[in-house]
């Protein structure tokens, strides 16, 4: 029974883990399972330890509520920056949209360097039928 520690110390109050201490009164009470804060008639926030003695259940709530804010806005961040790395990969190249995916890159890449491959030996072989030519009128050859 928690009440045998009323008017004892904290620590000994707690020792169980059940129990509640109220420092304002020094009263050791059976922790409220049914609710999860005390309700302030049986104790105030500022004065309710439970667990240990140095964090009241007031600062216990500020603290909790400061880490969940912390980690929310974090998480928060991280989605913005994925979000944004994912938009800055697409890009629109001669009015071509370009996907995210490595291998469809590369592969529209090495058929557009196959297309100006071909549109080169294409053009040295236009080229060199000029020079032949001109060379023949001429009589150059």
């Amino acid at each position: 029974d928690c009440r045998q520690y009323t008017n004892r110390s904290c620590e000994e109050c707690l020792k169980n883990v059940t129990c509640l201490w109220c420092a304002s009164s020094r009263r050791c009470m059976e922790y409220p399972v049914r609710r999860i804060l005390p309700p302030a008639d049986l104790c105030e926030l500022h004065s309710a330890r439970w667990g240990v003695c140095w964090v009241n259940f007031e600062a216990l709530i500020i603290a909790m509520s400061v880490v969940g804010g912390t980690l929310l806005i974090m998480l928060g961040v991280c989605c913005c920056c994925c979000c944004c790395k994912k938009k800055s990969k697409k890009q629109v190249l001669g009015g071509a949209f370009l996907s995210t995916r490595p291998d469809k890159d590369d592969e529209r890449a090495a058929r557009e360097r196959e297309k100006r491959r071909v549109r080169q030996e294409e053009r040295r072989a236009e080229m060199k039928s000029r020079h032949d030519e001109i060379r023949r009128k001429y009589g150059t050859v």
